[in-house]
Formats: structure tokens, sequence, C-alpha cells
């Protein structure tokens, strides 16, 4: 080989090995998160989750998913679903994770597990102004409205039966809270802060919340394929770090109002 051809393949060889210590340093494409979870909600349940008027789902739950998603370097994918269809598209494994004002009851965990409680809520009954009922009881033979697999539904069934002609059974609570402001009901039954939220947003609708001492504290949690251990402990392990953080505080003064 000629000498100036041996100069050549030297050159080309030193550029080669210069290429290649270059591209064992540091890389300047950005970081993606490593893997994705599905999160399934029910996105008509202000102020947890509901549509904003660009149509984007937002809400306490889906911010604290996001920051749950951020912690364990997830993206998180939000699929709106009824209520009552959550647990069957999660054992369906057609989402990993639910965020929807979930409340954890012994009758849930048979189907799913959960994650640990992040937030603490209870039951309230809406009347029309100038209704007569004075707490729970005084709902046996009305017309009460509830959202088809929550909590509430279980509180009224216990107290009418559930194959009561009485219980009127809706998707969401806005749309049983809508029929009771045109008479279509005498109550309705559902978690406190979403009719403390509908009733701040909708002061023209002659709608009045109704404590009752009866009904125990209920607290949320992220719900889970039974045996999905590792997502359960990851996401356990985000909301405490979230907490002494502070960010569940803030989100709840952001959403909710609570200091």
């Amino acid at each position: 080989m000629k000498k100036w051809m041996r100069l050549v393949c030297a050159a080309l060889v030193s550029a080669g090995l210069l290429m290649t210590l270059t591209g064992c340093g540091k890389s300047t494409t950005p970081t993606t998160p490593s893997k994705k979870i599905v999160v399934g909600t029910e996105a008509s349940f202000r102020p947890f989750e509901w549509r904003n008027e660009k149509g984007d789902i937002i809400g306490f739950d889906i911010e604290l998913a996001k920051e749950v998603g951020a912690e364990i370097g997830a993206e998180v994918e939000i699929q709106n679903i009824p209520f009552d269809g959550l647990i069957a598209a999660l054992n369906n494994k057609n989402i990993d994770m639910v965020s929807s004002a979930m409340t954890i009851t012994e009758k849930r965990k048979e189907s799913v597990d959960f994650s640990k409680p992040y937030f603490e809520a209870t039951q309230a009954i809406v009347l029309k102004k100038g209704s007569s009922p004075k707490n729970l009881s005084d709902l046996k033979g009305k017309n009460v409205g509830i959202q088809n697999g929550t909590t509430g539904q279980d509180v009224v069934e216990t107290l009418m039966g559930n194959r009561d002609p009485h219980i009127k059974r809706f998707e969401s609570v806005l749309d049983a809270l809508n029929t009771l402001r045109i008479d279509g009901l005498d109550a309705v039954v559902a978690d406190k802060p979403v009719v403390q939220n509908y009733l701040l947003s909708n002061p023209e609708s002659q709608l009045v919340l109704l404590d009752d001492n009866s009904f125990v504290k209920e607290e949320y949690g992220f719900a889970f394929r039974k045996g999905d251990t590792e997502l359960q402990t990851q996401v356990n392990e985000a909301l405490d770090k979230l907490e002494k953080k502070g960010k569940i505080k803030e989100l709840a003064a952001k959403y909710l109002g609570e200091k």
C-alpha cells in the first residue's frame, strides 16, 4: 500500500475512534419515562375528576396520579370509564390502576387491592330547599338518587333494601343532582366534597346539603389488580414521599379549598 494511502486509512480509523468515544459521553437526548400506567377514572366527580372547557380530564385525583407517576418514573395515561365499570376494566387488564375517589371497603377488597388511603370523606344528603327530611331515616319512601357502584348506593340500599323502587340509579352524581333540581327526585346521597362543590358552583340550584351523624368516615385509595404488588408498593412509596413534601395537602387546597 502506498504511503499516502496508509496515512488516509490511519486518519479514518482515528476519526472513527473519536466518534465512538464521543458516543460514550453524556447523551443530549431527553430522557423519557421507563413505563406507562393506564389509569381509569369517571370524569364527572368534580372536584376529584372532571372535564374542563377544553375537554381535558383534570382534578385532585388526576393530578395526584400524575404526581405519583412522576415519582416512580412512569407516564400516566387517563381513561374515562363509568364508575361501576372501573373494577371490571382493571381486572380485564384494560387499565392498570383506578384513580376515581374510590372508597376503600371490605367488599371491594374481595376484587381489588388498594393503596394506602390518601383522602378522607363522608356521605351527605342533598335536598330541595324547604324539604322535610331531617336525617337519613326520613328518606324511606322517598325517591332517592344515587350513583351506580358507589358507597352512596350502599348506604341507601342498606336503609331501603336494594330492590326498593324508590332508589333511582344514575351513571353519575351530576345526573342525579340535575334530576333533583327539576323535581325528578326527593333527595340525592353522595360523597360530601362532591355535592359541596356542586352547590358552590350552582348557587341558583335551590338545593341544600344535609349532614347526618350516622354517616361513617370513608377513605379513598388507588385500586390495583389483585396480586399487582409491585405497582402497589411503588405507588405507596410515592404517596409517602408526596405526603412528606406536602404535595397532597397542596392539591387538597387547590381543588377542595382545604388547608
